[in-house]
């Protein structure tokens, strides 16, 4: 299927994409993230990467991504031909009927080019999951997501059986305006990935012969069991005929080897902040360089800082070279966390240049 299957650039062993998190950094604005996430995507299209996604998260002052659909609309109106979507929309969190008319509307306003990723995480903290839910009883096991994935998939193909008690209900925009009288519908519908941590999501999506984005950033130790979950689970499906696997990568590429370690640093003490239940701005590498890690702080910082590709253009080509040989996945996900949105912008330029990705 040409809306998820792509072709490497340049010297790229596989496809390379996008994931933006809209980062802000201390003494910057949302408006700040939100303008360097359109520089970003009009990079990314400019230079060969395939897709842009966003991740929903919520109640974290340093991501500004908690409406994906809203800045995606923003991205659409800047771009013209990378693909867009969701890394993820974390679908518990939501009506499957509003999903399925927010990406309808996505999919009319940059027809063919929408990616609909969902997690059944809530990307946030369980009270701020309760708040979302408007319920404290929160269910994220295999009973719930499976079935509201089939509500989704329903709604966005308008074919619930007769009899159903949502059969006469349409999201719109959908395929309903097409059996309208006088309705002519865009032939495309936002494919559907499943996007996880663990080994739920990789089975259900291999079980549904769906397209699969594992969270390499963050569940590193996990990666190569959940993607070979994946495969040995996947049957043939009108979707794929295949299995089709991309990972996301924590990646930062600067001119000099000595800034990449300052901007992880920074990026390391946000997350530590917000593992701590501390959640902030992402700090200056200067505040970052000033902090004392203890002994535990310093054991997390070097953990997470292992899962990070940094250094020049070059080392962190050759960390994706070797991750993407040692996992066989078949799309690299490209996510960088600086404090400046200057940083993160030249990474992906430097990155596309050590791989000859094109220039338009």
């Amino acid at each position: 299927m040409d809306e998820i299957r792509a072709t490497a650039q340049g010297t790229a062993p596989v496809p390379l994409s996008v994931l933006d998190l809209v980062t802000v950094g201390a003494g910057r604005t949302a408006t700040d993230a939100l303008r360097t996430s359109v520089d970003l995507a009009r990079l990314a299209e400019s230079r060969g990467y395939h897709r842009f996604w966003v991740a929903e998260h919520h109640s974290m002052p340093g991501v500004a991504s908690s409406s994906p659909a809203v800045i995606l609309a923003h991205l659409a109106a800047h771009t013209e031909r990378i693909r867009l979507g969701s890394g993820g929309v974390m679908l518990p969190n939501h009506a499957p009927l509003v999903i399925a008319e927010q990406f309808g509307t996505l999919e009319a306003l940059a027809p063919g080019r929408v990616d609909l990723g969902l997690g059944r995480a809530p990307g946030t903290d369980g009270a701020t999951a309760a708040a979302l839910r408007r319920t404290d009883q929160l269910n994220e096991g295999a009973d719930d997501f499976p079935q509201q994935l089939a509500e989704l998939t329903r709604f966005l193909d308008d074919d619930f059986p007769d009899g159903h008690p949502y059969s006469r209900i349409h999201a719109v925009p959908g395929p309903v305006q097409s059996t309208s009288p006088g309705g002519v519908q865009s032939p495309h519908r936002p494919p559907i990935w499943l996007l996880g941590s663990s080994g739920f999501s990789a089975r259900l999506a291999g079980m549904l012969g769906l397209p699969f984005a594992f969270a390499h950033h963050f569940s590193a130790q996990n990666t190569i069991p959940a993607l070979d979950l994946y495969r040995e689970s996947f049957r043939p499906s009108a979707v794929l005929e295949a299995p089709y696997a991309l990972i996301g990568v924590a990646a930062l590429a600067t001119d000099e080897e000595k800034e990449a370690r300052r901007q992880v640093r920074a990026a390391a003490l946000n997350m530590l902040r917000l593992r701590m239940g501390r959640p902030g701005l992402v700090p200056t590498p200067e505040e970052a360089e000033s902090y004392e890690f203890g002994p535990l702080e310093q054991e997390f910082f070097e953990s997470w800082t292992a899962n990070v590709i940094h250094g020049t253009a070059d080392e962190v080509r050759a960390g994706l070279d070797g991750l993407q040989k040692r996992t066989g996945a078949d799309e690299l996900m490209l996510t960088s966390n600086a404090h400046g949105g200057d940083v993160r912008v030249r990474s992906y330029e430097l990155i596309a240049d050590a791989y000859g990705l094109p220039t338009a």
